[in-house]
């Protein structure tokens, strides 16, 4: 059968392709994700089962001088899903409980690809009790379902590609598109030309509640004045300071470093700031990127933007404001409010300091426990033995 790894990055093995791979495992199907999730790389057998010297093409197949396929495939995770022979989506019940254990109620998936089918699996997943959390579900331009229980349809998400950019007059018609189906537009910008790109685009066609821009991860004060003049939310993901840092000091240009996956400029410019762990793709554990927000620290040890940094309680606030508005006010805990509450084991005088999933106990969505469900779940959690009282 097939063997899938993700999260791989040039830094381990430099650049993969077919050959690469074929070194390796010369005699099973392999895949591996980029770090990204822009690209998939596979081995010879992989190509053959998908048919790539066969006639079969795609858009993202990415050939040689020959025409023969390197192995790479860019931006086609929905058709290479559809290619493979299991199409069953997989089961939520691990991941969600792993949320709920960091005190997690509620979620945003943001992939681009989503759809209508998408959303019918996270409604029955919600319903099976498979997954227990909120969620808000981006997607296509395909109009959204309506709301079914705790899956609600959110905003149009854009994903650009400064290799594959759409012109002006295309971006701009996505955005008023959207607006006009009273849908909000999320769009996905890790380069300058990228955000610039987006920021013109929205300031032609106009914002609307709810838009914003995902990760925003390189800009400068230019670009901050752009966003700030639009309105424009912003959604960062200051986890990948700690966990991707050590990799920016040697990969990104000096002059860029300064205004890497910003936190307290955002703000200091009075853009509305939400907070993300880019889960898969990041650390799932919100806690961990609160406590990179806070210090800007590198797994090394490396200070990244000093002057970007939060105090605890901002940090928190980047994920507790409602899901459909990232960066509003935090939601507040007062009576006829959804009961979505984190319980941790020590007054948040004495929290803010450690900032770490370790110290939750509980976590409660609309008024229902959803973690610890058992004795199980909290032992498993606290990696203690069974019989333990706590």
């Amino acid at each position: 059968g097939w063997i899938r790894g993700v999260g791989y990055h040039e830094s381990v093995a430099g650049h993969l392709d077919r050959a690469l791979l074929d070194d390796l495992v010369p005699d099973r199907p392999v895949r591996i994700q980029h770090r990204s999730g822009a690209m998939w790389v596979m081995n010879s057998p992989a190509v053959d089962h998908l048919g790539l010297d066969r006639g079969v093409d795609q858009p993202g197949v990415e050939r040689d001088a020959t025409g023969r396929a390197t192995g790479r495939l860019f931006r086609l995770d929905t058709w290479l899903r559809e290619q493979l022979e299991n199409r069953a989506p997989p089961s939520l019940r691990e991941v969600s409980r792993r949320l709920a254990s960091f005190g997690v109620t509620g979620l945003t998936d943001a992939t681009a690809a989503n759809s209508r089918s998408e959303l019918g699996c996270f409604a029955a997943a919600a319903e099976s009790g498979e997954l227990l959390q909120r969620l808000l579900v981006m997607g296509g331009r395909d109009r959204p379902s309506p709301a079914r229980g705790r899956i609600e349809p959110g905003a149009l998400k854009v994903l650009l590609d400064e290799s594959h950019l759409p012109s002006f007059e295309q971006l701009q018609g996505i955005i008023e598109t959207a607006h006009c189906q009273r849908r909000s537009v999320a769009v996905h910008c890790v380069t300058r030309a990228e955000l610039v790109l987006a920021a013109a685009a929205f300031a032609t066609a106009g914002t609307g509640p709810g838009d914003r821009i995902e990760h925003a991860s390189v800009a400068p004060p230019d670009a901050v004045r752009l966003l700030a003049d639009l309105p424009l939310t912003v959604v960062t993901q200051p986890g990948f300071i700690r966990e991707r840092g050590d990799a920016y000091l040697v990969d990104v240009e000096p002059q860029d470093r300064p205004w890497l996956y910003r936190c307290a400029g955002f703000l200091r410019a009075s853009v509305p700031l939400g907070g993300s762990t880019d889960a898969p793709f990041g650390d799932p554990d919100p806690w961990k990127a609160m406590r990179a927000a806070v210090d800007r620290r590198t797994e090394a040890g490396a200070t990244i933007g000093a002057d970007e940094a939060l105090t605890p309680e901002r940090a928190l606030a980047l994920f507790t404001s409602p899901l459909e508005e990232p960066g509003a006010l935090p939601r507040p805990i007062e009576a006829g409010a959804p009961a979505d509450l984190c319980l941790l084991d020590r007054p948040w005088s004495a929290a803010r300091s450690e900032l770490s999933s370790g110290m939750v106990v509980a976590a409660i969505r609309d008024g229902h426990v959803i973690w610890p469900l058992s004795e199980v779940d909290l032992l498993s959690r606290r990696g203690a033995e069974p019989g333990r009282t706590w």
